[in-house]
């Protein structure tokens, strides 16, 4: 079943076009990795899937019932984000809001939902920290709680290891291959082209060219081999 479909989509700022003619489907269960250089508008796509940005030109198609509001957002983290001066508890069940409406006050549905995100997440012991003081894998592990307690159906997660050291980043792609394996679909801006080829089960390259496709079909192509070789992965 499809979740997400572009068609001819194209991003830019002031009349001017950073990528052309994306087109691609998400389908629930994939796991689609975006790469490309340095500049290409990986970000940019992901703020256009959330409506947060308006395309240059094209369509972007939800589909299955699939809302903007259902889908969770895990994007890069700034320097005033990480010194956040709230607890982990609050940070993750805030990623409810969107479901509240006029509400004032989380229901008791929504205290559970953020109980089992932190518990999924294994940070349930930091639920009074607060989150300004946690290592950088603790505060992802939080992002990613709260990102869940949005949906349940798809993730959209933007450089989720960025300044991770390797071992925790190897913890935070196993948690996420995890949340895939259980259903929820995952697309995920990365540089890590090695990660997502061994993760990922669809490639979207934007840049000078355009690919989408499995990532066997990436592995094949000559705009996947060239950008590899530049990567040094093969």
């Amino acid at each position: 079943m499809s979740l997400i479909t572009t068609k001819d989509l194209s991003l830019g700022y002031d009349n001017y076009a950073i990528a052309e003619n994306i087109n691609f489907t998400v389908n629930a269960g994939d796991y689609l990795c975006i790469v490309g250089e340095n500049g290409s508008g990986k970000t940019t796509l992901m703020k256009t899937l959330l409506h947060l940005k308006e395309p240059a030109a094209g369509t972007i198609e939800m589909g299955d019932g699939l809302k903007s509001n259902e889908i969770g957002y895990l994007p890069q983290q700034t320097i005033v984000q990480k010194d956040f001066p709230a607890s982990v508890r609050e940070i993750v069940i805030s990623g409810c809001q969107s479901r509240m409406g006029l509400r004032p006050f989380y229901n008791k549905e929504e205290k559970k939902l953020a109980n089992r995100s932190m518990e999924r997440m294994g940070i349930s012991d930091l639920a009074g920290r607060c989150y300004r003081e946690l290592s950088g894998g603790q505060q992802q592990r939080v992002l990613l709680a709260r990102a869940m307690c949005a949906t349940q159906k798809i993730l959209l997660l933007d450089e989720p290891t960025s300044g991770l050291d390797p071992v925790v980043t190897v913890e935070m792609y196993d948690l996420i291959k995890e949340l895939n394996d259980d259903g929820i679909t995952i697309i995920m801006v990365s540089h890590d082209i090695e990660a997502a080829i061994n993760y990922a089960s669809h490639i979207l390259h934007i840049g000078d060219e355009v690919f989408f496709g499995t990532k066997y079909d990436y592995l094949n192509s000559k705009v996947g081999r060239l950008f590899l070789s530049r990567q040094e992965v093969i």
